[in-house]
């Protein structure tokens, strides 16, 4: 087996595993706020017994500004969880889960504002069609502000779940010398803490499969899924790892209509295409030369707005 042949296994395994995220946090039983915490709290326990491990701990490489930024991402990232999770409650998992993937755009969007990074005339006409795409795959009527506007906020706060993963990219991306298993690491453990107020521990009395659904979260969804991405993305070219992101949203897709029989109708799945294309034509013209964004990505810049979990994603 070749080293790209191996990387593309690696790199399909972690985004299939993406996908049936949703299923594991519907399953769980629990609010988002549980949720996110046991995953970081499990996700910290794998990631820190294999950099343990591996020795990455010594000679780790932090400065006390890459820390410190290592930490702001962290913040970010844990709340992309939270809102995401709530996604899933007030929408579906196949609908949120393509909402979210449009966090290439705020990338590029938010480094044009912030940071003054190039955008192209290109790149904003291949936004406008991705926000076309939102608007069908969304498929918002009239109807749903009448009935409550449930789906709307949904529809809302993968968009900010979406939003806040590219403000971690963006910090993240400033981060050089460090292994993304460490940056992620910090990431996690700095969920700990900052969600220990939002957690009802009473709520998770009983020791049933809740505590299995939320454990798999930590450590295959986290742990497990972390180290096949950056073992990939360190063997294959910015266009395969382009690709292969897609089979998080294709198998979440999956995934919701074979448990939930969700699925979405016929014009919102004309968005889907615009999504797809717009992501691939943006992520792809980025500068090489663009520092990586070590808390979602490995060696590549480009590979860093692309995971659904940093996490993912991550998600």
């Amino acid at each position: 087996m070749t080293s790209e042949t191996k990387g593309i296994a690696q790199l399909t395994t972690a985004m299939v595993l993406s996908g049936t995220l949703g299923v594991f946090v519907v399953e769980s039983g629990a609010s988002p706020f549980n949720v996110v915490f046991f995953r970081v709290l499990f996700g910290a326990l794998a990631l820190g017994a294999y950099v343990t491990a591996r020795g990455w701990l010594r000679d780790h490489g932090f400065t006390p500004r890459t820390l410190g930024l290592a930490v702001l991402g962290g913040v970010f990232i844990v709340f992309n969880w939270v809102f995401l999770f709530q996604s899933y409650e007030n929408t579906s998992i196949s609908v949120a889960t393509v909402v979210y993937h449009t966090q290439p755009f705020y990338v590029v969007l938010l480094g044009a504002l912030l940071f003054r990074e190039r955008l192209t005339a290109a790149r904003v006409g291949w936004i406008a069609v991705a926000f076309a795409g939102l608007i069908l795959v969304s498929g918002v009527t009239p109807a749903d502000f009448a009935s409550g506007g449930t789906y709307v906020l949904g529809i809302g706060q993968a968009l900010l779940a979406a939003l806040l993963y590219g403000l971690s990219t963006l910090v993240t991306k400033r981060i050089t010398g460090v292994r993304p298993h460490l940056i992620a690491l910090v990431q996690v453990l700095v969920g700990i803490p900052l969600l220990l107020p939002f957690a009802d521990f009473g709520a998770m009395s009983g020791t049933g499969w809740d505590w299995g659904w939320l454990a798999g979260l930590g450590l295959v969804h986290t742990g497990v899924m972390y180290v096949l991405m950056y073992a990939a993305y360190a063997q294959l070219p910015t266009s395969k790892i382009a690709v292969l992101a897609f089979v998080y949203p294709a198998v979440a897709m999956v995934a919701d209509w074979a448990v939930y029989g969700h699925h979405i109708g016929p014009v919102q799945a004309l968005g889907v295409p615009l999504i797809v294309a717009a992501s691939l034509k943006v992520t792809l013209a980025r500068p090489a030369a663009a520092a990586p964004a070590a808390g979602t990505a490995a060696r590549t810049p480009e590979a860093a707005s692309r995971t659904a979990t940093p996490a993912a994603c991550e998600a």
